[in-house]
């Protein structure tokens, strides 16, 4: 009687050692699991946290800064070359339609002449910058600009744009954008906008400003300028007049949108001494031939 009474006891002791070991063991593997978890939340966090911080902006958002020999000061001119339409013109009869649309095998030649001859093409960025802030760029530099926003712009112009890694801005009618028609696409824009081709207001319906009040051209200067911020999530500081035209109330009204730089297509090269707010340009007439391109981008007194 007293051995079966010694091996329940027995039995009783090495089940409460198991039932111990047991519960042991999980309290050591929940406390495992918890600081995994915590470590695995944290771990997860920290890479979240890499990610915002290491978002880059576009690169060719960026203001580059030039050093070295044969830079020039804003006592010097830039040419800034006025483009319109990129396409065939052998079927256009009426002069001043055809004058505007140049051929693409045309501006090819020109900017493979820039390429050849060491131009940098300026962003507006950074010719405000030259002209407002003095800061010094190279000496053969040169603005490409395109007034209206055609499409070809996007099929004709932009990849021989991209094949010499040129930076160009585009002036848009933005009632024109998404519209059935020859004008730029939402989706066409935000592309070149994020690579190297800067886009930038010309007015809601191409309004002729110097027939317009103050608050009618500060309607559309400002509607246009809101409608290209909010599509390309940037703030949009420069504008083309349409038809270079302008009265007396423009100035006001350019200011009162939050423009800080503007153009006209009076001709001549830009400069500090000119308003900043109505600055020449050199316009490229197709009906002319390449001699005269190559005067007008090197010559600031051309004719």
């Amino acid at each position: 009687m007293r051995t079966f009474k010694l091996r329940i006891v027995g039995i009783i002791v090495i089940i409460l050692v198991l039932l111990c070991g047991i519960v042991t063991y999980n309290i050591i593997t929940n406390k495992k699991n918890n600081n995994s978890s915590a470590n695995n939340k944290q771990e997860i966090l920290h890479k979240v946290s890499e990610i915002g911080v290491k978002k880059d902006e576009p690169k060719y958002n960026k203001l580059r800064e030039f050093k070295g020999e044969n830079l020039i000061h804003n006592d010097k001119q830039i040419p800034v070359l006025m483009y319109h339409s990129i396409a065939d013109n052998s079927m256009v009869t009426d002069t001043a339609s055809k004058s505007i649309i140049l051929p693409p095998e045309a501006f090819k030649q020109q900017m493979q002449y820039l390429k050849d001859n060491g131009y940098t093409t300026l962003t507006l960025d950074e010719l405000y910058n030259f002209l407002k802030n003095g800061k010094p760029v190279p000496e053969k530099s040169v603005v490409l600009t395109f007034d209206d926003a055609y499409e070809d712009n996007y099929t004709n112009a932009y990849p021989i744009l991209k094949e010499f890694g040129f930076r160009a801005t585009i002036f848009v009618i933005t009632g024109g954008t998404d519209k059935i028609g020859a004008y730029l696409t939402s989706a066409q824009l935000k592309e070149m906008d994020a690579n190297g081709i800067d886009i930038q207001s010309h007015t809601v319906n191409h309004e002729e400003l110097d027939k317009l009040s103050l608050k009618e051209q500060q309607e559309t200067l400002v509607q246009s300028k809101q409608f290209l911020e909010k599509l390309l999530n940037k703030k949009v500081d420069y504008i083309a007049y349409p038809y270079g035209k302008y009265n007396n109330f423009t100035e006001q009204a350019a200011q009162n949108a939050g423009y800080t730089m503007a153009f006209t297509i009076n001709n001549g090269w830009a400069n500090k001494d000119t308003n900043i707010l109505f600055l020449n340009r050199v316009f490229v007439n197709a009906l002319k031939g390449f001699d005269q391109f190559k005067e007008r981008l090197t010559n600031p007194n051309y004719q």
